[in-house]
């Protein structure tokens, strides 16, 4: 299944990459995570303090997969010391179906039991939806990451049980409740005592692959002058990520398998050819025209060649209330850009159709995608006015599809007749279309590429620019005549 962050490392790299779930999975099977520097790190506070995880529940692959995080539990514990574990666990909802939390606490509350045989203290000590819970990103709100660290580190939460199936089974009775959006809550002993708080001494493991919904938590949890909120306690910890989630940053500091080491993208390239270039996108999808498509890298390779504008996106209500979100904000900027003739490229990404659809409202995710179709007819009418060239695609696909279906096909209704919504991304190929003015008279796709993606776009876009692409980047969509190479 695609994903934002994977769709644009390919479409500014114009290369295909083993990513974040690819490198832990290797790292596993090979026993590597275990003796690198990270794991030996966390490692140091097995022997008195406590082991905590924190991260999605998930099966989806998008940000984690729970298959990785039981043989983190499995190999960490049984293996190599840890005497007490407790997990933070986020709900998803958004990646998997709905409602499907109960199944994965069930599976993971029988592997802590087998740790528990063991001789292992493992439990569960908190939990919450992923977009109410911690994982806000592009620093949104940081409301979201205070509710997951006033459970995770303090142990207080408006909700508290003895048994976090319970707690989610409970939690999902409320009014329009669902996964992804489930209060904070922790896990309290006979005498109403949190069992798991972080404190001095303990170690702490995000386990997300991904990088954009872990960096903010990051941040809270390694740097000693934090102002976004007040977060009481600040423990002094060995804390480490999964990966590090932003190599420009250098954070976290500690991780457990090494990124990706995404080199030469296009945006280096362009820029070291004198292209101008302009990015822009509301907060939820900033990061992806800007570190995802660079390469999981912040900031400029040349200031004085590309300007990066962020939108700021709506902060406390969900996405089906605000279904246009900043598509027209985000597009009128874009068109400015174009018109003042001060850039060679312009790039955004409207965000309407994957975050709305991901609701599983679909009439507001209609609206949405209206929105998201105004925007893109102000851009193009601007590509139109100098004379330019649009290149239109999407990372993955999501609002095209917004119904649950059996193999067959068939919508997937529940025990009232209601067709169930779908709120993850689709396994649909993405269309890609290319056009305008400036588009050289002959140009046309290329009928010898079975199997092309988004790698091959940055080869095109570099074609349509007037250069060669390097030979290693996957190879342009279009027929052009010759052009002259770039310089590395």
């Amino acid at each position: 299944m695609g994903n934002s962050e994977v769709g644009h490392n390919a479409l500014g790299a114009g290369q295909i990459y083993a990513q974040g779930a690819k490198l832990v999975d290797m790292a596993l099977a090979s026993g590597k995570i275990y003796e690198g520097e990270g794991f030996k790190y966390i490692q140091k506070s097995f022997e008195t303090g406590t082991l905590h995880l924190i991260g999605l529940l998930s099966d989806g692959g998008v940000h984690s997969r729970i298959d990785q995080l039981q043989q983190l539990l499995l190999k960490g514990a049984s293996e190599h010391g840890a005497k007490r574990i407790r997990v933070h666990i986020l709900t998803d909802g958004r990646d998997v179906l709905d409602g499907s939390s109960v199944t994965f606490l069930e599976t993971l509350e029988n592997d802590l039991a087998k740790l528990q045989e063991m001789g292992v203290d493992a439990r569960i000590a908190s939990g919450g939806g992923r977009m109410y819970v911690t994982m806000d990103r592009y620093e949104n709100d940081w409301q979201v990451v205070k509710r997951g660290w006033d459970a995770q580190v303090l142990g207080e939460a408006p909700h508290k049980f003895q048994n976090a199936l319970e707690a989610v089974k409970k939690l999902r009775e409320g009014p329009k409740a669902n996964d992804q959006y489930l209060p904070p809550f922790v896990i309290v002993d006979e005498s109403g005592k949190p069992v798991g708080p972080i404190l001095d001494g303990d170690a702490v493991v995000t386990f997300n692959f991904r990088a954009d919904r872990m960096v903010m938590l990051a941040k809270a949890l390694e740097c000693e002058n934090f102002d976004k909120f007040d977060r009481v306690r600040f423990p002094k910890i060995r804390y480490a990520g999964m990966l590090q989630y932003d190599g420009e940053l250098k954070l976290p500091s500690h991780y457990l398998v090494a990124p990706p080491e995404i080199e030469r993208t296009s945006g280096e390239y362009l820029a070291n050819n004198g292209i101008h270039t302009y990015a822009c996108s509301e907060t939820v999808k900033f990061g992806h025209v800007t570190f995802f498509w660079n390469g999981n890298r912040s900031g400029y390779f040349n200031p004085n060649l590309e300007k990066y504008e962020e939108i700021p996106s709506d902060t406390g209500i969900p996405f089906n209330i605000q279904p246009k979100m900043k598509a027209r904000e985000v597009a009128e900027k874009a068109r400015d850009a174009i018109l003042s003739n001060k850039f060679d490229q312009v790039r955004v990404n409207i965000a309407n159709g994957d975050m709305v659809g991901h609701t599983g409202d679909l009439e507001a995710t209609i609206i949405g995608c209206k929105a998201a179709d105004e925007a893109v007819k102000i851009i193009l009418d601007a590509v139109e006015q100098v004379g330019g060239i649009f290149v239109v695609t999407a990372d993955h696909g999501n609002a095209e599809d917004m119904v649950k279906r059996d193999k067959s096909g068939k919508p997937i209704r529940d025990r009232n007749g209601n067709v169930q919504p779908l709120t993850s991304h689709t396994l649909n190929p993405v269309p890609i279309a290319i056009g305008g003015p400036g588009l050289a008279s002959g140009a046309r796709f290329r009928e010898d590429l079975q199997d092309a993606g988004l790698a091959n776009v940055a080869a095109t876009v570099m074609n349509l620019h007037g250069f060669e692409a390097p030979n290693h980047y996957e190879p342009t969509l279009i027929e052009v005549s010759a052009a002259p190479y770039l310089k590395s």
